[in-house]
């Protein structure tokens, strides 16, 4: 079994770009795991493409950051992390249908969630660092800006580069003297797939309810519920 060859025709004219080396398209799509299982001769695999790759999308979104916003570090800092974060990477890997590529072994292909977006993210950065290498930098930051950077606008408009865990803390702290704690009240789902229901809470009372793939998750979405009826909290 190799990458499937149309579907990576399709890729390189969804995104604009071809490829002469095909060997080096195929290799951002197969991950370590699918070696343990096959030992094709001559196939390795995407992780040291991925750190070349994940080193080139910092430097591009910090060059475009750099050139277009006279913003203080950290705010430029919280901008870039919310668009090289690793959700939004295999959002884009999705769309881009990187999943239908992805070359793993068969236990690693039965993950779903948060493992399997962190599969996706990777061979998205794998991508990028194929790109890089066929190509070099200026079209590797073109692809980066068409396919990441365009997100920015809706980062800034919608705050999604604050940590709602965090500002809910330094408000709670601020009004309350209080730092917020958080509970689980629900675990459901097998151990690959589970759900959870976290509490927020100031002192005994609680505050708002999050549910996530995880407990972090959990806990982030329990802290938006808290920011936005902070206004009405009272003690």
């Amino acid at each position: 079994m190799t990458v499937n060859e149309q579907k990576l025709s399709i890729l390189e004219d969804t995104i604009g770009i071809k490829f002469k080396n095909r060997d080096l398209l195929r290799q951002a799509f197969i991950h370590r795991s699918y070696l343990n299982e096959n030992r094709e001769k001559g196939l390795e695999h995407n992780e040291r493409m991925e750190f070349l790759g994940d080193a080139v999308l910092e430097l591009a979104v910090t060059e475009h950051l750099f050139e277009h916003y006279q913003k203080p570090e950290g705010v430029l800092t919280s901008w870039r992390s919310a668009i090289v974060r690793g959700r939004s990477l295999s959002d884009e890997a999705k769309k881009l249908k990187i999943d239908e590529l992805l070359l793993t072994s068969r236990g690693e292909a039965r993950n779903v969630g948060k493992a399997k977006d962190l599969l996706l993210a990777n061979a998205f950065e794998a991508l990028i660092g194929a790109i890089y290498i066929e190509h070099g930098y200026k079209k590797a930051f073109w692809f980066i800006e068409r396919f990441l950077i365009y997100k920015l606008l809706s980062v800034i408009e919608n705050g999604e580069n604050i940590d709602p865990k965090g500002r809910f803390q330094e408000l709670a702290q601020d009004k309350f003297s209080i730092t917020p704690t958080y509970f689980v009240l629900e675990e459901s789902g097998p151990d690959h797939n589970k759900e959870f229901v976290v509490s927020a809470n100031l002192g005994d009372k609680e505050i708002s309810r999050g549910n996530g793939s995880s407990k972090q998750s959990a806990q982030i979405a329990a802290a938006k519920a808290a920011l936005m009826i902070f206004d009405q909290i009272k003690f």
